[in-house]
């Protein structure tokens, strides 16, 4: 149960349903409520599928690029505490939403399924580092394991009613409401991102070595 809260906890807070339906209505009021559901489903199943490839897939990725976990753990927090650092000052980088270039772009666009809503508001850079530190942290632990790819399936399924119901989520809290929650959450995420750095230096015998 405590890993199961732990999991859904890290992955909610990487990839914010609440901050990524506040983008979405932004880049899509052009839009009607048709094409909005339409992006909305397409998006999180695209970035459902890309997150489930490094969930699956990661590892052997890395161990193929010959990094070892405990290096991807320290480099993974320092991502989530930069990450964790938007969310308090409550803006808008390439790790947590969109460059406003790349705002610039999706505006122009009909259709923001892929780009910029499953990649990278849904499949960002923190979501990712998360999925595979979380199955590596599960390594040889099937069950445990199942428990992480099934909190990523609840936190995309939380991600997709978001955005089916931006509209009303952010009259509901309003930009400051939005900004107060992401703040929060940017709190909890910087203390995962902290034990990240201290499992990966401990890990790696940096830690035993100094003391």
């Amino acid at each position: 149960m405590e890993h199961a809260i732990y999991a859904f906890a890290t992955l909610f807070v990487t990839i914010g349903p609440i901050d990524v339906a506040s983008l979405f209505i932004a880049l899509s009021f052009n839009a009607n409520a048709r094409s909005r559901q339409q992006m909305a489903l397409r998006g999180t199943t695209i970035g459902a599928g890309i997150l489930l490839v490094f969930a699956l897939g990661g590892e052997a990725l890395l161990q193929v690029l010959g990094i070892s976990m405990p290096a991807f753990r320290f480099a993974g927090g320092i991502l989530l505490m930069l990450l964790a650092i938007d969310m308090v000052f409550a803006r808008h980088s390439g790790l947590s939403g969109i460059t406003p270039t790349e705002g610039e772009e999706a505006s122009s666009k009909q259709d923001i399924s892929v780009f910029p809503l499953a990649v990278p508001l849904i499949a960002g850079p923190g979501a990712i580092a998360s999925v595979i530190l979380l199955m590596g942290e599960a390594e040889g632990n099937l069950p445990g394991q199942l428990v992480v790819l099934s909190m990523l399936v609840l936190v995309l399924l939380l991600t997709l009613l978001a955005l089916l119901a931006a509209g009303r989520i952010v009259d509901l809290f309003g930009v400051t409401g939005v900004n107060v929650i992401t703040r929060v959450l940017g709190i909890i995420l910087a203390a995962l991102a902290a034990q990240y750095l201290l499992d990966g230096l401990s890990k790696s015998g940096v830690l035993n070595a100094s003391g």
